[in-house]
C-alpha cells in the first residue's frame, strides 16, 4: 500500500488548496466590528413587539429591518463557524464560534413575538394589506407558509420558552461534534509491509478501499474499538437528542417528530414511509449486489469491511484534485456553458478548502452567507470516490449559486428535500460521462461497480439510516428507554434485513449509528434516497438531449424556496408522491447490476 503521510497541520497547507475565507471577511477584526453592530442593532427588532398589526408600513419597515439583520448574522455566523472547522482544536475560533451561537439564540429571541402577533392580526386584516401596498407582493409566500402552519405556532410566551430550550437542545448536537472532530482518536494500524498507517475520519474510506483485505480489517476494528469504549456516552447523547425531538413536536402539537420534520417542506409523511417500503421490495437487488461482490472478491465470506474495496484491482483510478477538477467539467457539460462558466470560477477561485489538516472537520460540505459565493469543505483524497464528492458537493454550491442570484434574501435559502437533488444529478452525469468514455472492459467493470455502491450507498444505506431514525423516535416518542445494547440490537437486525445471508454481518458494524453526524438533524437521511431518486430521472432526461427538461432544472435551481419541494421538482417532470421516481432508479440499478454480472463473468 502506498505511504500515508502525517497529516498536516493547518499552517503547513498549501494556500492555494485552501478556502479564500476573507471574501466573507477580510479579517478577524472586521467580523469583531460585524459582531458589535449585530449586538446593538438586534435589539432594535424588539422594539417592534406589540406594533406589527398597527398598520402596513409598520409592518414593512420590521422586515426590511429583520432582513438586514439577518444577512449580517448569517455572514457573521458562517465565517466564525468555518473558521472553527478549519481547525476545531483552534481555541480562538472555539469562542468566536460559541459568540456567533449567543448571538443566533438573541436573535431567535428578539423575534420570537412575530409569528404569534401576526397570527394574531389576521388573515383578513392582512388580505387588506395587499391591497394597500405594491412592496407587500414580495411577501404573499411568506404569509402563506405562517397560516398554513398556524396551528403549530404557540403563544409569545410559550414561543419565548421554546427558544430557551432550544439552546440546550443545540448542545447535544455540539457534544457529539466535540466528540467526533475534536476529541476522538484512532489506534494507528500496520500496513501489510508493516507500515504505520494514521487512522482518521478522512482516511477510513480510503483504507476501506484498499485492496489489502487485512489493511481493511484493521481500520474497520481500529475506528469501532473507540466507538465501542464510549458506546453508553453515545448512547446518551443520542437518546437526549431523541428526547429533544420528540420535546418540540409534542409541543407544537404535531403527531410525530417525523411529521413535524416533514412539514416544514410540505412532504407527505408517505413519502417517507413509501421511500421504506419500496426499497424493502427491492432488497432482492441488494442481496444480488452482495452475491456478485463476494464472487468478485474471490472470498469465501463477505464482511462488512470488503462492501468498499474495488472488485477490479487490474484498474488504477489514482486522481489528482487538478485532474478531478477537468473530469468534473467534461461531465457536468450537458448542463451548458453558462453553468460550466460559473463551475469552473467556483473550482479555481477559492471556493474550496482541499485538503485534510489536523483538527479539520470531517466529511464534505457546502455553506454559506447571502451576498458572498459559496464554499466548500472537503478533506480530498486522490480516488474516484472524492471526484464524486468535488460534483456533490459543487452541486449544492451551484444550487446556492443560482437560487441566491435569482431570488430576494427572503427565499433565497432552497428546502432540505430538494438540497441533494442538485448534487446527486451532478454524480449521475459525471457517471455517464465516465462511462461513455472507456472502452477498457475492466475500467467500465469498476465504474458499473462504482455505480451500483452509489444506489448501494445513497438507495438503500440512506433508506436504513432512515428506518432506523423512525424506530428510534418511536420509541423514544413513546417513553421506551434506548440504552447502547438497545440500539446496538436495532441496528444490527437492520443490517441483517438490508445485506441478507449473503454478507457476515460483523459484531463491529451494530456500532455504527454512534458515529454518525446526520442523526443529529433528525429525519434529514432520507432525503438523500429521495434526491438520488429524482436527480437519477432529471440527469436521464438531460442526458437525452430534452432540452425542455435542461431549462426546467435551470428554474429548478434557481427557485429557492419561492415554491414548495415537491412544486420545484415538478418543473423536472418529476412527482415525488408517487412510488414511480424510487422504482425508476432502482429499476436502473437493476440493469446495471445484469451488466455488471455479464462483464465479471
Amino acid at each position: 500500500m502506498e505511504e500515508i503521510k502525517a497529516v498536516p497541520r493547518r499552517e503547513e497547507g498549501d494556500k492555494k488548496y485552501q478556502w479564500h475565507i476573507e471574501d466573507l471577511y477580510a479579517s478577524d477584526a472586521l467580523w469583531e466590528e460585524d459582531y458589535k453592530i449585530l449586538e446593538e442593532s438586534i435589539p432594535t427588532l424588539a422594539s417592534y413587539e406589540g406594533r406589527l398589526g398597527e398598520g402596513v408600513h409598520i409592518f414593512l419597515a420590521y422586515m426590511d429591518k429583520k432582513q438586514e439583520i439577518m444577512k449580517r448574522f448569517e455572514a457573521v455566523y458562517v465565517y466564525a463557524n468555518q473558521r472553527y472547522h478549519e481547525d476545531t482544536g483552534n481555541a480562538v475560533y472555539q469562542k468566536l464560534s460559541a459568540q456567533a451561537q449567543m448571538l443566533s439564540l438573541k436573535l431567535s429571541s428578539a423575534t420570537v413575538f412575530e409569528e404569534p402577533e401576526l397570527l394574531a392580526v389576521g388573515k383578513e386584516t392582512i388580505d387588506g394589506w395587499f391591497e394597500e401596498s405594491e412592496e407587500m407582493e414580495l411577501y404573499r409566500r411568506f404569509f402563506y407558509e405562517l397560516f398554513r402552519q398556524q396551528d403549530h405556532v404557540l403563544s409569545k410566551e410559550m414561543e419565548a420558552v421554546l427558544t430557551d430550550v432550544s439552546d440546550m437542545s443545540e448542545d447535544i448536537s455540539n457534544i457529539f461534534s466535540m466528540f467526533n472532530n475534536a476529541d476522538v482518536k484512532f489506534p494507528s494500524i500496520r500496513g501489510k509491509d508493516g507500515e504505520e498507517i494514521p487512522v482518521s475520519h478522512g482516511r477510513y474510506s480510503l483504507l476501506m478501499e484498499s485492496r489489502d483485505r487485512e489493511t481493511r480489517r484493521k481500520a474497520f476494528s481500529s475506528i469501532y474499538s473507540q466507538y465501542g469504549q464510549y458506546r453508553n456516552t453515545l448512547a446518551a447523547v443520542y437518546s437526549a437528542n431523541l428526547k429533544s425531538s420528540a420535546f418540540f413536536a409534542k409541543m407544537r402539537k404535531y403527531d410525530s417528530d417525523l411529521a413535524m420534520a416533514l412539514d416544514g417542506g410540505e412532504i407527505p409523511v408517505s413519502v417517507y414511509t413509501q421511500l421504506i417500503d419500496t426499497v424493502h421490495e427491492n432488497l432482492p437487488l441488494m442481496y444480488r449486489y452482495a452475491a456478485l461482490r463476494k464472487k468478485a472478491l474471490g472470498v469465501e465470506e463477505l464482511h462488512m469491511y470488503d462492501l468498499y474495496a474495488p472488485m477490479v484491482d487490474e484498474v488504477n483510478m489514482k486522481i489528482p484534485f487538478e485532474e478531478a477538477k477537468e473530469i468534473v467539467k467534461k461531465g457536468l457539460a450537458p448542463l451548458g456553458e453558462e453553468y460550466i462558466r460559473v463551475l469552473s470560477e467556483g473550482m479555481d477561485g477559492g471556493w474550496i478548502d482541499v485538503y485534510e489538516n489536523q483538527g479539520k472537520r470531517s466529511g464534505a460540505y457546502s455553506w454559506g452567507a447571502y451576498g458572498c459565493h459559496p464554499f466548500v469543505l472537503m478533506n480530498y483524497q486522490d480516488n474516484l470516490n472524492n471526484v464524486f464528492t468535488l460534483a456533490h458537493e459543487m452541486g449544492h454550491s451551484m444550487h446556492s449559486y443560482y437560487s441566491d442570484k435569482n431570488q430576494p434574501y427572503l427565499y433565497a435559502g432552497y428546502r432540505i428535500f430538494v438540497a441533494e437533488v442538485a448534487s446527486t444529478c451532478n454524480e449521475a452525469l459525471l457517471m455517464e460521462y465516465l462511462l461513455k468514455h472507456t472502452e477498457d472492459k475492466k475500467e467500465k467493470a469498476y465504474l458499473i461497480n462504482y455505480f451500483l455502491e452509489q444506489f448501494k450507498g445513497t438507495l438503500y444505506r440512506q433508506t436504513m439510516f432512515a428506518e432506523f431514525e423512525k424506530i428510534t423516535h418511536e420509541k423514544a416518542g413513546k417513553g421506551e428507554p434506548l440504552t447502547a445494547e438497545i440500539l446496538n440490537d436495532i441496528y444490527y437486525k437492520l443490517n441483517e434485513q438490508y445485506f441478507g445471508d449473503g454478507v457476515v454481518i460483523d459484531k463491529e458494524i451494530a456500532l455504527e449509528w454512534s458515529r454518525i453526524p446526520h442523526f443529529y438533524t433528525p429525519f434529514y437521511v432520507y432525503q438523500y434516497a429521495t434526491g438520488y431518486s429524482a436527480a437519477i430521472a432529471i440527469s436521464r432526461k438531460i442526458l437525452s438531449g430534452d432540452e425542455e427538461a435542461r431549462e426546467g432544472y435551470m428554474k429548478f435551481l434557481s427557485g429557492g424556496s419561492s415554491m414548495n419541494p415537491i412544486d420545484l421538482l415538478r418543473l423536472c417532470g418529476v412527482d415525488m408522491t408517487t412510488k414511480e421516481p424510487v422504482e425508476s432508479a432502482l429499476k436502473l440499478f437493476g440493469e446495471l447490476l445484469d451488466e455488471m454480472e455479464t462483464l465479471l463473468a
